[in-house]
């Protein structure tokens, strides 16, 4: 049985590795390549998504509340991203150079997604559409900048649904 998992195991990071080099050499197009570091850098530390919810705070003052419940939850996925970063401790991708920098030296989960995965469940809850392909694009931005293996993003974006799903009463008791 451990050949078996161990043959599943180099067969998943193959296909990781594969998956992540196709999406990457998009960015070879000058154009992909800037969206891309825009991406990436308003997205560090959430900051994106923790703008939106501040923005939806000031904005929509009727639900004050659920907008800043939203964006409580969104601060706890990026957080607890990095906690698991620091439990987890996978290496960034070696085999090709990333298009931006990483705060960080660690891979899984990817936090970008988890911040901007929550924050389109938590937002998309009080009727904000804009947000899901916006994230999807910033999880995708992941790859194409090389620093994040697809596992990783799909991991980001599973904690990010879990934890804004988590907190949807919660989110749901601010509407008024």
């Amino acid at each position: 049985m451990d050949d078996l998992d161990d043959t599943d195991r180099r067969r998943w990071d193959g296909m990781d590795r594969r998956l992540l080099s196709a999406l990457h050499e998009r960015g070879t197009d000058p154009r992909v390549a800037a969206v891309t570091r825009a991406l990436s850098w308003t997205g560090e530390h959430g900051v994106l998504w923790l703008a939106a919810g501040l923005t939806g705070v000031v904005v929509d003052r009727g639900r004050r509340g659920a907008w800043l419940r939203g964006t409580a939850l969104t601060a706890t996925a990026h957080l607890a991203s990095m906690g698991v970063k620091r439990i987890v401790r996978r290496p960034r991708p070696a085999h090709i150079v990333p298009l931006v920098r990483t705060a960080g030296r660690h891979s899984f989960p990817s936090s970008h997604a988890a911040s901007a995965t929550a924050a389109a469940v938590a937002f998309g809850a009080l009727g904000v559409r804009p947000l899901p392909p916006l994230a999807a694009a910033m999880c995708l931005s992941r790859l194409v900048a090389g620093v994040h293996y697809p596992s990783d993003v799909l991991a980001g974006a599973a904690l990010g649904a879990l934890t804004a799903r988590l907190g949807a009463r919660w989110i749901e008791a601010g509407h008024g």
